[in-house]
């Protein structure tokens, strides 16, 4: 038997979404109320993995819960949860054990063949049984925006499962997945060792925003067929033909560390190669050249993300993922430089948000960590910007690379990387590389590198930078300061009604700079968000209620519709911000 370290999570297999509903739905209203300090209380405690397969969990003198997962790996039924104490099975050791462990992916049917391209379905609207399923749904996530992410606990989870499995089987895949996207972030946001994720507030804004959006037009009978979304992974018909970009370094929550590889076919879709475990920063630094997971294949990141990649019988996630399925075959082909590849117009051409964004910028000076630049229009120098390090950890190179960036003033590079979620104008970039046609303005790169430089894990060097400095931009750094869009109002708005909850979104209803704020938004051009942004804190501020002195029944759908259309509405409005200032 295998002791876990004691102080830190238990190591515990996936569970089923309605596993852990039904387990919560069979507890009495006394033990729903202490469910939420059970799992917490098990962050620090020990879990014992034997040699069959189990794992036991030790919860006081007398009570051991053992969970026994089937062949898949995952907890898929209640029977494979079993507690020793006198109240079992309905007792607070077993439902806290499984709200401890991970939430298990959908698996689709046994004996299901995946097809061979997303499934396109009739617009005919969805059936009476499909908007029931997606109203559940709606009042489960109205509830936890309005409690907020912090706050909704144990039993806001279960509730909010037990609608995405009803979901499930009504065939809502779409809603299913935002659901489950949504219970993932609650339960980080509950976690001592990833509750730094709440002050990036970034994803669990934007998971909640498509659960909200896909139910609320589901109820409505919205025909739109992309609303149901594909049930399962599929297979391209035929080979894929894939070329490296860039290698990403991922650290997560509960010290996950690994790396992502970014490739891209000839019609300008995106496709990852991920490969994440526990291990934090330091394996992501390691991951960068580990070998590549995908079958039989022979390379490593670093080199398949300077190459290309030809995958028969590939099967594909629909965020785009290359699965390592049986009967996948790939080998490694030749790749592109980047001297033949405009990242943001390939960006450009896929059906959702690009997941990295490029531009040729030209430096201007240091600014701390970061970079202040102006983008490279063509016909000189843009609007400003600022690169900011997309990871400070100094086990990965992002900070000492653009310390070095930021010391050569002049030089013209082309980046690709993320834009920062809560500021338009800053940019984190994964990868540089040359500017095609800058002479010796631009980065002088190793053959072998392809035109590109991985800032995470490649190290820029004086022999790769001009020999004599470009010289100063025209115009001083003291003039280069991006300009952040008024819409940080709203922004700040939306993300406090999403960590704090309903009572949190009301404060600045109560605050005599409400006006102040909102005005503001006008004089940027930015009417309809200062309408919205006044109308979500009078909404959050206003509670009616009926004869008896309860909320009014329909006052959380109120709250919630309000949240959702401010949240769209920044949503839009900032993406659009960003083409018109990156995709130049």
């Amino acid at each position: 038997m295998t002791r876990s370290r004691p102080g830190t999570a238990p190591s515990l297999p996936p569970v089923a979404p309605e596993v852990f509903a039904a387990v919560v739905e069979g507890l009495s209203t006394r033990l729903r109320r202490r469910l939420d300090a059970a799992v917490e209380s098990l962050a620090a405690t020990s879990a014992d993995a034997a040699e069959d397969g189990t794992y036991g969990i030790r919860c006081g003198e007398d009570a051991l819960v053992t969970l026994a997962p089937g062949p898949s790996g995952t907890i898929t039924s209640p029977d494979q949860a079993h507690c020793t104490c006198l109240l079992s099975p309905r007792c607070l050791h077993r439902a806290a054990a499984l709200g401890a462990a991970p939430v298990a992916d959908p698996a689709p049917p046994a004996g299901t063949a995946l097809p061979t391209a997303p499934v396109a379905l009739p617009a005919r609207g969805p059936s009476a049984g499909q908007v029931r399923a997606a109203e559940g749904l709606w009042t489960a996530a109205a509830a936890v925006l309005a409690a907020g992410i912090t706050a909704a606990g144990a039993v806001a989870r279960a509730e909010l499962l037990r609608a995405a499995h009803t979901a499930r089987l009504a065939g809502l895949h779409r809603a299913e997945g935002a659901a489950l996207d949504v219970v993932r972030h609650l339960r980080d946001a509950r976690d001592p060792q990833g509750a730094h994720r709440v002050q990036r507030p970034a994803g669990p804004v934007a998971a909640l925003r498509e659960l909200l959006l896909v139910t609320h037009r589901l109820k409505a009978a919205d025909p739109d067929p992309g609303l149901i979304g594909a049930a399962h992974h599929h297979r391209p018909d035929g080979p894929l033909r894939l070329h490296g970009v860039c290698r990403e370094p991922v650290v997560g929550p509960g010290a996950l560390g690994g790396v992502l590889t970014h490739l891209v076919d000839d019609a300008g879709r995106w496709y990852t190669l991920r490969d994440v475990a526990p291990g934090g920063p330091e394996r992501a630094r390691r991951a960068g050249t580990a070998h590549v997971a995908l079958r039989s294949f022979l390379s490593d990141h670093e080199r398949l993300s300077r190459g290309g990649l030809v995958v028969t019988g590939a099967v594909v996630a629909p965020d785009g993922r290359l699965l390592a399925e049986s009967g996948v075959r790939a080998t490694f082909a030749a790749g592109r430089p980047w001297a033949g590849f405009a990242p943001a117009a390939a960006a450009d051409r896929t059906g959702d948000a690009p997941p990295l964004t490029g531009c040729d910028v030209e430096i201007v000076a240091a600014d701390g960590e970061g970079v202040l630049a102006r983008i490279d229009t063509g016909d000189g120098p843009g609007p400003a910007v600022r690169l900011a390090p997309a990871h400070r950890h100094p086990a990965l190179a992002h900070t000492a690379n653009l310390r070095r960036l930021g010391a050569c003033p002049g030089l013209r590079v082309r980046v690709l990387g993320r834009v920062d979620p809560d500021r338009v104008t800053t940019l984190r970039p994964l990868a540089v590389g040359p500017v095609p046609g800058a002479g010796a303005a631009t980065l002088r790169l190793p053959d072998e590198w392809r035109d590109r430089a991985d800032l995470g894990y490649d190290r820029l060097c004086d022999a790769h930078f001009p020999a004599a400095a470009p010289g100063p931009p025209p115009r001083a750094a003291a003039d280069a300061s991006p300009v952040d869009s008024p819409l940080r109002r709203v922004r700040d708005l939306v993300e406090l009604a999403v960590t704090g909850g309903r009572r949190a979104a009301a404060e600045p209803a109560r605050d005599g700079d409400r006006g102040a704020h909102a005005a503001v938004l006008r004089r940027g051009g930015f009417a309809t968000g200062a309408d919205l942004y006044a109308a979500l804190g009078a909404v959050a501020a206003r509670r009616p209620r009926d004869a008896f002195g309860r909320p009014a029944g329909d006052d959380l759908d109120r709250y919630a519709a309000q949240w959702l259309a401010t949240a769209v509405y920044l949503n839009g409005t900032e993406a659009a911000l960003r083409r018109g200032l990156w995709h130049r």
